[in-house]
């Protein structure tokens, strides 16, 4: 392999880690947005057929799972009143067709007093290449409530 070929590797390498990582934070960032607008099926659409979502009280285990807590009584009511889901910005880790990604969030509600933080979170993401996108294969959301157990969740 020549030097310029050698080279080219590295940057069509680096390239696509970059584009992976992208796609992987794009895909993180519309979960708020999609979720407070209600949009089930796109909600769904982030994770893979039999994708898992483990957040305290609720343990979703498929696609159809997520898509049933976005129409559900207690979150049709949370977006009726307002709510911003806001994920912050996202450590990523990419390893050939699998990564791994952490983030934290604010759940801002809407209500008599006005706006108020009701939630801050930390998110342990597990994602694969599923069709040529990325998809949100395990997804872990803990209350930072200051326990230990949460605090593990956080990159090192």
């Amino acid at each position: 392999m020549t030097d310029l070929a050698a080279r080219l590797d590295a940057l069509e390498h680096r390239l696509q880690l970059a584009e992976d990582k992208l796609a992987i934070t794009q895909l993180i960032a519309s979960y708020g947005p999609l979720v407070d607008a209600g949009r089930a099926d796109e909600v769904g659409q982030l994770w893979t057929e039999d994708g898992e979502y483990d957040v305290e009280g609720w343990a979703m285990r498929s696609r159809a799972d997520i898509h049933a807590m976005v129409l559900s009584d207690a979150h049709q009511r949370l977006i009726t009143n307002g709510s911003v889901h806001f994920l912050g910005p996202v450590w990523v880790e990419v390893a050939g067709d699998e990564a791994k990604a952490v983030c934290d969030s604010l759940l801002v509600l809407n209500g008599e007093e006005g706006w108020r933080v009701a939630r801050g979170s930390v998110h342990r993401f597990q994602l694969v290449r599923d069709g040529g996108a990325w998809r949100i294969k395990h997804r872990i959301s803990r209350q930072l409530d200051g326990s230990q157990s949460s605090r593990d969740l956080l990159p090192l």
